[in-house]
């Protein structure tokens, strides 16, 4: 059973997922928000857009920033680099179709590979092309265990507002495990590079 994380929760992935976990996939989705006036399409109908025609869709693009112990950044994995230069890491590209599980992006996390100078990784959302989350709802990001595919836990955010970007997660070391720290920080800009300042302090 997936544990549903509150802000500024931190849990252990290992004891959660009953036993090592060595891959994993960190899950974001979010829809659309339609507005009172929506009441044909449902919750289905109105996910990410899908069936509204036009102009109702909004994409968002996540990104994986990889920290040593310094809170440098030692690499980062977004749209225009799907793969951390150590293969470690690996983004599957943007969806704005909701097919599949309601994931709208995924990132592979091989757990094993992951350099040992590297302490944490910062997960984050960012609307590229300006959009605010005025117009998001139900945004949510989930670790899932890749080996059986099975839910580890799930962060759901109230995300809604004038920002353009948010910090949603980190994954990190201590004490030799990983673990999990939902940090739902608002932000503002149009790729990782912007939000910097405001991901540092997290890592």
């Amino acid at each position: 059973m997936a544990v549903s994380l509150q802000k500024g929760q931190k849990i252990s992935l290992s004891k959660e997922a009953g036993g090592e976990l060595t891959k994993v996939k960190l899950g974001l989705g979010w829809d659309v928000f339609q507005g009172p006036q929506d009441k044909k399409g449902g919750f289905l109908g109105k996910l990410f857009g899908g069936g509204n025609g036009g102009g109702d869709s909004i994409d968002l693009d996540a990104s994986c920033i990889m920290f040593d112990s310094n809170k440098q950044a030692v690499d980062a994995i977004w749209f225009s680099q799907l793969k951390s230069k150590d293969g470690s890491i690996v983004h599957t590209g943007d969806n704005r179709t909701g097919d599949g599980d309601g994931d709208d992006e995924v990132i592979n996390v091989d757990l094993a590979r992951v350099p040992a100078n590297v302490v944490s990784l910062v997960f984050t959302v960012n609307s590229f092309t300006g959009q605010t989350f005025e117009t998001v709802e139900n945004a949510f990001c989930r670790i899932v265990n890749a080996n059986n595919n099975s839910e580890v836990a799930r962060y759901n955010l109230s995300s809604q507002g004038t920002h353009t970007a948010m910090i949603m997660a980190k994954v990190y070391r201590h004490n030799n495990e990983w673990k999990m720290h939902a940090i739902g920080e608002t932000a503002s800009g149009r790729t990782f590079h912007d939000l910097m300042p405001a991901i540092t302090p997290h890592a």
